[in-house]
């Protein structure tokens, strides 16, 4: 007897606490659904089914092996089902959410040459900041910025982006350029109270220590375009991560300072409910996306300018 047939077989007598009932299901006889539990005893050796009169129950054995056979089944299930996928067009709605400038400046473009290729798909944006709740708001798929929690969520990592300081031309002009981390408590630091400890700037130096700076300004937001325009027009010094600076950073708008100091870099995930059964339209809009952010994001291109 073919043992994964067995094995499914038994998944659904255990389900249903019923070989009648199982068989049922599987469009086979009762008699047959027996000898495939039968089978799978005889070729483990063991007793997986207790059965009495009244009712069909789990040994120790069989719930230890129902649950590996859980497992096998549904990857079988979805390694099919992405085989088959790959010949299905990509089609319907897509609804995804996004942070305001990533959605704008990096997700929009990509979004708009996707449906260019994919033209049966229909996508819904949602842009907002903060977190979304993605099953509750029956979202596709989310991005997501910085560590992620642990969740149902699946979560797949896009890109990493580092964080620099930086300021613009005129403002280095009138007050120089900070050498050391410990520099920043003479300047004007435009903070974004949005990210917790909002004033502490964290730094690891080029042998690896932590330097933590205490910093203040005239100007704080809880997002970062103000900052950003606010440090292009040379009012102060600004952190933000090279996918929000890399443009300004590349035409010069912004210069780059304490480079040989290391910030946590901001990395940027894609989330979703579950892998299984995961749709053409999403599976082929987050290869689309990753393949556009790898090897190395373009908005790193200001390194090379």
């Amino acid at each position: 007897m073919d043992k994964l047939t067995s094995m499914k077989v038994f998944a659904r007598v255990a389900k249903h606490g019923s070989f009648a009932a199982a068989a049922k299901e599987l469009g086979i006889s009762r008699a047959m659904a027996t000898k495939h539990v039968m089978h799978l005893e005889n070729s483990l050796g063991v007793r997986l089914l207790n059965r009495t009169t009244r009712k069909i129950s789990l040994t120790e054995a069989g719930a230890a092996y129902l649950e590996r056979c859980q497992q096998i089944l549904e990857d079988i299930e979805e390694t099919e089902l992405a085989v088959t996928q790959l010949q299905t067009e990509p089609q319907g709605l897509l609804r995804i959410s996004t942070p305001p400038f990533f959605g704008t400046f990096h997700l929009a473009p990509t979004i708009a040459a996707y449906l260019k290729q994919y033209p049966k798909v229909r996508v819904d944006l949602v842009v907002r900041g903060g977190l979304v709740d993605v099953v509750a708001e029956g979202l596709d798929l989310a991005i997501r910025l910085g560590e992620q929690p642990d969740s149902s969520l699946i979560a797949r990592r896009l890109a990493s982006s580092p964080r620099v300081v930086c300021g613009a031309p005129e403002y280095f002009k009138k007050y120089g350029r900070p050498r050391h981390p410990q520099d920043l408590r003479e300047h004007n630091c435009l903070v974004n109270w949005g990210f917790e400890p909002h004033d502490l700037w964290r730094f690891t130096d080029p042998d690896g220590e932590a330097i933590t700076v205490k910093v203040a300004g005239n100007l704080q937001a809880n997002t970062a375009d103000p900052l950003r325009l606010a440090a292009i027009h040379g009012l102060g010094l600004v952190v933000l991560p090279t996918y929000i600076a890399g443009q300004d950073l590349e035409k010069k708008r912004l210069e780059p300072v304490l480079e040989d100091y290391e910030m946590a870099p901001m990395d940027i995930y894609a989330v979703y409910p579950h892998r299984r059964h995961l749709s053409a339209k999403v599976r082929t809009f987050l290869d689309f996306l990753a393949e556009r952010l790898h090897p190395v994001p373009y908005w790193e291109k200001w390194r090379a300018a």
